[in-house]
């Protein structure tokens, strides 16, 4: 659960950053992909080691 948001929060992020930027239409794409690759794998290694600590 914690993967999918920090993916959609990163997809979220990267598609504002590029718009910010004044990036077409591609380049929002790229970077929402990017973004949200990154967060979700990096929310899927803290979910991973939170879970670790925890039990």
């Amino acid at each position: 659960m914690m993967a999918i948001a920090g993916a959609l929060g990163g997809a979220i992020w990267g598609g504002l950053l590029a718009k910010r930027r004044n990036g077409n239409l591609v380049d929002i794409l790229q970077y929402a992909t990017g973004y949200g690759i990154a967060f979700g794998l990096l929310a899927f290694f803290a979910s991973l080691a939170i879970l670790r600590l925890v039990s």
